[in-house]
């Protein structure tokens, strides 16, 4: 699994950072221009509520290596925008998997697993050859086929997002997907993810 930051929303005016984009927004809501201590500003905003002004800004990151599974996952998240890889048009003869570690952990079935992918790249192969279009090819292909995408994300959609799957109740996959993203936003927008960062980058 590979997560990378990719753009991050630049603010034209002050320092181009995100986070002054958030408190020009909170302040014009309250018809202020004191300036104040930003962080502050953002943590008070955030507590009271007042997370609108927060999704003024967004992040896009691109993640490869993770399974169908997992992906599947993490478009349920609505209010995002995602550019997937298309077993449609991309031929899949060669796929890579994500292999749990229960999984890598057990002998006789890593042998099953192992049997099994083998034997859904085989066929998937074999239809290819018959002439059936990858569209339709790909239909034999697990869960557990490797896939890559784009995904971005405002900063509020981003706070719900790691709020659920930063989560120890949050199935393995996307608990690390969601906290490597919270890795790399944080140093980007401080204010915005340091009580989130607190919670489920530093307590383990």
């Amino acid at each position: 699994m590979e997560v990378r930051l990719i753009a991050i929303t630049h603010y034209l005016q002050e320092n181009g950072y995100p986070e002054e984009l958030i408190e020009r927004a909170g302040k014009i809501c309250y018809r202020s221009e004191t300036r104040s201590d930003l962080a502050g500003f953002i943590h008070a905003r955030i507590r009271q509520g007042h997370e609108s002004i927060i999704e003024h800004a967004s992040a896009s990151f691109e993640i490869s290596g993770i399974s169908r599974a997992c992906s599947h996952q993490l478009v349920r998240h609505r209010i995002a925008s995602f550019s997937q890889e298309s077993q449609r048009y991309v031929d899949m003869s060669d796929p890579e998997f994500v292999v749990p570690e229960t999984i890598v952990a057990n002998e006789r079935a890593l042998a099953y697993w192992q049997g099994f992918v083998q034997h859904a790249v085989s066929v998937y192969q074999e239809l290819r050859r018959l002439g059936i279009p990858k569209e339709d090819a790909r239909f034999i292909l697990p869960n557990a086929t490797a896939t890559r995408l784009v995904v971005t994300m405002n900063f509020r959609e981003l706070r719900h997002f790691f709020k659920l799957r930063c989560s120890p109740q949050a199935q393995w996959e996307i608990r690390a997907v969601a906290k490597r993203m919270l890795e790399l936003i944080y140093p980007e927008a401080p204010a915005t993810f340091r009580d989130l960062y607190d919670e489920f980058c530093l307590q383990e």
